[in-house]
């Protein structure tokens, strides 16, 4: 490929990225420093999440707060089809004619360069190098082993509910409580993508079909293309439910239970969904057990698949999930428990080699016989876990009780997620 006409394509991104950020108000992502200091020296700083979930802007506006001259080149570009490993060298050549000397190199959806590691690997020796993919399959192979230690993976996500508030609420006023409750309404019913605020549901369901096509089928080059479409409409409709593979080849007919696996499997690398293990202290009942799945967004619960009528339980245990794999460290993992008996806890958040946390969530606390169901398991799963620290996130209801000698704490949703 030509200098002069990676030049021309070059400006015009930067042009529109440009464009952005002078005309659109630009929401501060809640990890921004923390990523920023992973860039004081030369070094690779590896964002990923799912497409369309702030990337490009999230990596500019970290190159604003370091106030480094930079270049950026996004490969999801129709013009940029055909570009090769060999050719990145002329990229950066790009750069130096358009910019002069540059300290960091912002390389965007990196992914869809087949060879790209040696490349990056040479750049950061004397530069800051940003590459953000949608797979989380870019770190395997060739980058992990030539880079062991060199490089920090970050993820981001679609806008939590912190980063969707336009105020910063104080919990313990009335007035900033209703405010608040009014705005998780309008998060809970719509998406934490940031393109949403534009252009409603109709970009939800352009961002699950360019997943699917895209980062799935063309990707994997999956010829069923009809039944991978039906199992991830499936699953995206299913949400916060456990699933089986051997149930999910029965119903769509798939003959081998590992490509039923793999389907699923390309729907996680993708970060469509995630999903989630039964926890056991036996590694083995781990693996054979039935999985949960989650969407990464909810406005993909809201606007893709099959619903009737909306389930504000599954939809606030999915909310959930996503604030806990943002908050969740290298140390933490994430889990669900069900007994033989059937009880179930949401989650259960594992530090090391201790379970810190287990959490039930509840839209409708107010039932008798559901808040004897959900305590019941709390309490079970506290004594076989032998964790104390119990909560239950709920509609409305904030309280402290002791049941069987164990303290429960109730949070509303729209509170605990304006937790940091």
């Amino acid at each position: 490929m030509e200098v002069e006409r990676l030049k021309h394509v070059i400006e015009q991104q930067r042009n529109e990225i440009a464009q952005i950020f002078q005309n659109e108000r630009i929401i501060a992502r809640e990890k921004a420093d923390c990523a920023a200091k992973f860039l004081m020296h030369p070094n690779i700083l590896a964002i990923l999440g799912i497409r369309r979930c702030g990337k490009s802007i999230f990596s500019n506006a970290l190159a604003k707060q370091l106030n480094e001259k930079s270049g950026y080149i996004n490969f999801d570009d129709e013009r940029l089809i055909g570009i090769s490993a060999n050719d990145l060298d002329l990229v950066l050549q790009a750069f130096y004619e358009l910019y002069g000397d540059i300290g960091l190199v912002i390389l965007d959806e990196i992914q869809n360069i087949t060879g790209w590691e040696l490349f990056a690997n040479r750049l950061r020796r004397t530069k800051k190098v940003i590459i953000t993919g949608s797979n989380s399959m870019l770190l395997e192979g060739e980058l992990a082993t030539k880079l062991t230690g060199r490089y920090i993976d970050f993820a981001i996500y679609p806008f939590s509910f912190r980063e969707f508030l336009d105020f910063k609420p104080n919990p313990y006023l009335t007035e900033d409580a209703a405010k608040a409750r009014g705005k998780l309404k309008e998060y809970i019913s719509g998406s934490g993508f940031p393109e949403y605020r534009k252009f409603g549901p109709s970009i939800v369901a352009k961002i699950y079909g360019d997943i699917v096509h895209k980062d799935c089928i063309k990707r994997h080059k999956i010829k069923k293309e009809k039944t991978f479409r039906e199992l991830a409409n499936y699953i995206a409709s299913n949400f916060s439910c456990e699933i089986t593979y051997s149930k999910l080849s029965n119903i769509f007919k798939i003959k081998d239970v590992h490509t039923t696996k793999n389907y699923v499997s390309y729907l996680a690398e993708a970060y469509l969904i995630n999903v989630l293990e039964r926890y056991s202290p036996k590694l083995k009942q781990q693996v054979i057990a039935p999985k949960k799945v989650y969407n990464m967004d909810q406005g993909l619960c809201n606007f893709i698949g099959f619903n009737i009528s909306p389930n504000r339980g599954k939809l606030y245990e999915n909310i959930v999930y996503i604030d806990l794999m943002r908050r969740k460290s290298a140390n933490v993992s994430l889990y669900y428990w069900k007994d033989h008996q059937q009880n179930e806890v949401d989650f259960v958040v594992k530090e090391g080699t201790k379970v810190r946390q287990l959490i039930q969530v509840c839209f409708d606390i107010k039932e008798q016989s559901t808040q004897r169901r959900e305590i019941d398991s709390l309490i079970k799963a506290s004594s076989e876990l032998k964790c104390n620290n119990l909560l239950v996130i709920t509609d409305e209801k904030e309280a402290e009780e002791k049941v069987s000698g164990k303290k429960i704490r109730y949070m509303p949703l729209w509170k605990w997620l304006l937790e940091k």
